[in-house]
Parts: structure tokens; sequence; C-alpha cells
């Protein structure tokens, strides 16, 4: 969907690939809601054709990094660079039309709208309208059960396949950056399979993603590395595998 095919051959490390520049810095950003400092000086990259994940519990800052980069709540101060401009401040809108696609929390679909208008949504930023008929079938065949609900309206879905339409309708911005936020939130465990299933598939098409997930333990299966996040701040980063054995990350995220 409008990005490269390929994925980088150079093997992440805790610091990204190589000497390879980032897609995506995030400087030291504050961000507030009114008076309250919700994100206290958070710094990470993403690099391309990675899929990176952010974990922490509840109130961390995990969605409200995500709304940060994307323009919901921009930060006080701080920096975000995409692609090598400094992007900071711009509205949703303009960032969406960069290639940063954002899945947010809570799917907040279109509910009156049919399956198909909210796709169309999606792709609100560009004219061209051949390529958008291609990137809808795309999506079709990524999630076959849409194409089955076209002309339903949204809000009559099941949960899981509401969560299939939200990435869709991301999706049909053509995004190099992928920015998802709870993919597997009140999902049967058979659905969460089937959306990390999707999540592969759709980085291997050449999609950066920045996954945000409750579930640390799909979250860092998928991802080749991740940032724990505790109030506002990040308290940990490294290769998901290593971060998967860190015995204060199986004690506080995974359950063992």
């Amino acid at each position: 969907m409008g990005a490269t095919p390929e994925a980088p051959a150079v093997e992440p490390g805790p610091e990204g690939p190589g000497s390879a520049k980032p897609v995506l810095q995030v400087e030291g950003i504050h961000t507030y809601y009114g008076a309250i400092e919700a994100l206290k000086g958070i710094s990470l990259d993403v690099y391309e054709g990675e899929i990176v994940t952010l974990i922490g519990s509840n109130g961390a800052g995990k969605t409200t990094t995500l709304r940060s980069i994307s323009g919901i709540v921009p930060p006080r101060t701080g920096k975000i660079v995409y692609q090598g401009r400094d992007i900071t401040g711009l509205a949703g809108h303009t960032v969406a039309g960069m290639g940063i696609a954002h899945s947010p929390e809570g799917r907040r679909i279109f509910p009156r709208m049919t399956v198909l208008e909210n796709l169309e949504m999606g792709a609100f930023t560009r004219r061209d309208q051949a390529a958008i008929r291609s990137d809808i079938d795309r999506v079709y065949e990524m999630f076959p059960r849409l194409k089955e609900r076209e002309k339903q309206r949204a809000g009559t879905m099941s949960g899981g396949e509401q969560q299939m339409l939200a990435m869709g309708r991301a999706l049909m911005a053509e995004p190099t950056l992928l920015l998802l936020d709870e993919p597997s939130l009140g999902l049967a465990p058979v659905i969460v399979d089937k959306i990390y299933e999707i999540i592969r598939e759709i980085n291997q098409q050449g999609v950066t993603i920045l996954l945000v997930e409750q579930n640390a333990n799909y979250a860092l299966d998928v991802s080749a590395r991740g940032y724990v996040l505790e109030t506002g701040t990040v308290a940990l980063t490294d290769k998901s595998a290593s971060l998967r054995t860190d015995e204060r990350v199986k004690a506080a995220y995974l359950g063992t």
C-alpha cells in the first residue's frame, strides 16, 4: 500500500539497525492534558521495516505517545522528527498526509457509515481514485470479512470485525509508518491471533509499525525492539527477545 516491499537486511539492535537513520525520532517530548503532565521526556527511535512496541501499565503514557506523534495531542516541549523532517506540532491531517497512519485505541470507526465508507474515509488525503479502489481491494484481500460486510453499518459489526476495519482504514492512507494502539483490546484470543497474523503481514509488505499493546506477550513476540514506559518516562529499552527474559518485565507484564 504505497510502501517499499522489502524489510531492511540489517538486524536491529537495542539502538536500532546499524548506522541507519530512524524513520521516526521522538526526542524528549513532554505532553500535557491541561495541567497534568502525561509524558515526561519520552525519547524513542523507530527504523525502517521494524515493528517496535511500547509496553507498560495503564496510565504509563503509551497512548499519549502515539497521540503526540500523530498530532492529536501535540507535545509542549521536545521534538518529533519523521523521515528527517520536524513534524512537532503539525495538525493531525497534515501528519496523516505525510505517511503516518494512526489506528486508535477503541477502534473509533464511524458506526453509522458502511464498511466501504469507512475505508474511503481512510483515504481522505488522497485524490487518486483508481489507486484508492485498488487499495480497497487489497484491504479486502487481507480482511475477507470486511468484503462480506462491505455495505453493512460498521457499528453493527463485532469487536473483532471493527478492529479489522480500523486497521484497514489506517492502511488506506498509504502509510509508511503505522501507529497501532491496543489492537487486541477486548477481543477473544482466537481473534487476537488472527489480528497479529495480519500485523506481521502488513509489516512484511514494508510498513513500519509502532505498536502499543497491553498484552506484552503478543507485543514482544511480534516486535523487534521494545520500550517499557512507566508514569510518562522510558524505564527500559532493549531487543524484544531480551525484554522477554528480563526479570522486571516478566514480573510486571508477562505474568511470570
